[in-house]
């Protein structure tokens, strides 16, 4: 593109540069050969006076020699015979054929004859006897071209200046032109070869700034959809840890036997399978607000936590936990899709079996403020050392009595964004039981500035005091075994 681009420049001003250069050279010559014979005329016409009052040899030859081509041997005065008498009157060097001479004193107009070295001019006279003379001014060839050759050079070294400097704006043009699609091009290799950090800078002409930025835009959207895509894969790989709590618990209390080994090594083994799948599909990235659920996904948060607390519960009374339930006597609508709050709750209660001793109680406590639905989960076990760790996607922030082998840190992340896709947010603190506690707060309008100002304000009223207000109200007290899902 960019030699293309200076080949049609450099012939357009080639073309552009012959159409003025060849007809101003050709005027310029012109221009100096009126010049020339009009200076010719100017001198002949000196000698017109004189013919008028004599045709006296020595009185003309001494006229003739005190003009400028006179005294150069380029002027001469020619009478005809009839004016003399006799023979014709030559004064001066003659070069015009006698032809020419004859035709101009007949005719009675100038003329300029072609004669060896140059051209000559015949301008007739009319003489005081009424007769015409005939005064020939030899113009050299060098008079008549005079100034020509250099008036053409300055000419040439225009047309070639003007060449070059289109050809070299053009060339600059071309660069700029050629540069951006070049990026391009590479970048749109680099991302087909898997760079996915690869970017174009927005530079260039318009038509190319504006491919710059689809090309960007599009760049972006692969990556996210590879990383919704990895963080999906690891979403729907931690929702099955829930399960293979309870078939691990189950396939512990099978006993002693060959069956009872190879059905624990099978879960155990499917277990390492599913850890593997989460930490080769992890990726830490943001989620965009609502992404979570369609539009008009919705549930009973009061009904889905009944559910799994009664699923949990179970597991609960193995392990000599004590449970309390708490607000979940009336209906509350949320915007979060039922099966997002199952895994969002699945994900909290499992981190309490797996990270707190066994015997450790833990609660529930469901708080709607109009605006928002607060869930607390707290236990009394040994709590979260580093919550902003245990809230980064992939961490694990706790370690319990049975340790975090196996720990993805994808479960916090899962209902933080729940939490988000609502206008809503997660945090973590100490209980009022002593251990950990996780509240969720659940926007029902979604405003970023209305959830700025809630979280200051439950800062002051949702943390520790949700527990108490609702202690006693509508609880349930449960025991059970379990382990759960991880941070």
């Amino acid at each position: 593109m960019r030699w293309a681009l200076v080949k049609v420049c450099l012939a357009v001003t080639a073309m552009v540069v012959i159409a003025f250069a060849v007809p101003l050279g050709l005027v310029i010559k012109e221009m100096a050969r009126d010049r020339a014979f009009s200076d010719a005329e100017r001198q002949a016409a000196t000698i017109g006076p004189t013919l008028t009052i004599t045709t006296d040899r020595e009185e003309l030859t001494r006229a003739v020699l005190s003009t400028e081509p006179g005294g150069r041997g380029h002027l001469a005065v020619h009478v005809p015979a009839a004016e003399q008498g006799g023979d014709p009157l030559e004064i001066g060097t003659r070069r015009a054929t006698r032809e020419d001479l004859e035709t101009v004193g007949t005719s009675g107009r100038a003329a300029i004859a072609e004669v060896p070295g140059g051209s000559a001019l015949l301008q007739p006279t009319a003489l005081g006897s009424g007769g015409i003379a005939v005064v020939e001014v030899f113009v050299p060839e060098d008079e008549v071209s005079h100034g020509v050759g250099t008036a053409w050079l300055v000419l040439a070294g225009v047309g070639v200046a003007l060449i070059v400097g289109s050809v070299a704006v053009a060339d600059r043009l071309g660069v700029r032109m050629v540069e951006p699609a070049q990026r391009l091009a590479g970048a749109a290799q680099d991302l087909g070869e898997g760079r996915l950090g690869t970017r174009v800078p927005e530079e260039g002409p318009t038509e190319l700034r504006s491919a710059a930025v689809a090309f960007n835009s599009m760049a972006d959207q692969v990556v996210q959809l590879l990383a919704n895509e990895r963080e999906l894969a690891a979403d729907l790989s931690h929702r099955l840890r829930t399960p293979l709590t309870v078939l691990r618990l189950n396939a512990a209390s099978l006993g002693e036997g060959p069956a009872a080994e190879q059905t624990r090594a099978a879960v155990e083994q499917l277990e390492h399978e599913v850890d593997t799948i989460i930490r080769t599909a992890r990726e830490q990235r943001p989620q965009t607000q609502g992404g979570q659920q369609g539009a008009g996904a919705g549930c009973d948060a009061s009904e889905v936590i009944r559910e799994r607390m009664g699923f949990w519960s179970a597991l609960a009374e193995d392990e000599g936990r004590t449970v309390r339930l708490a607000g979940v006597d009336r209906t509350v609508r949320i915007p979060v899709a039922r099966p997002e709050l199952a895994a969002a709750l699945d994900a909290l209660l499992g981190n309490v079996f797996r990270h707190t001793p066994e015997g450790t109680a833990f609660a529930v406590d469901v708080h709607h403020s109009g605006d928002a639905v607060l869930v607390l989960v707290s236990d009394a076990g040994p709590g979260i050392p580093d919550p902003e760790s245990a809230l980064a996607r992939g961490a694990s922030g706790r370690s319990g009595a049975r340790g975090a082998v196996g720990s993805t840190g994808l479960g916090l992340d899962i209902v933080r964004r729940v939490a988000e896709s609502t206008g809503g947010d997660l945090r973590i603190g100490r209980s009022v039981l002593g251990g950990a506690e996780v509240r969720i707060w659940i926007g029902l309008d979604g405003g970023p500035a209305e959830r700025a100002r809630r979280g200051h304000r439950v800062g002051r009223r949702g943390g520790r005091r949700g527990p108490r207000g609702v202690k006693g109200r509508n609880a349930e007290f449960r025991h059970g075994p379990g382990s759960g899902a991880d941070l």
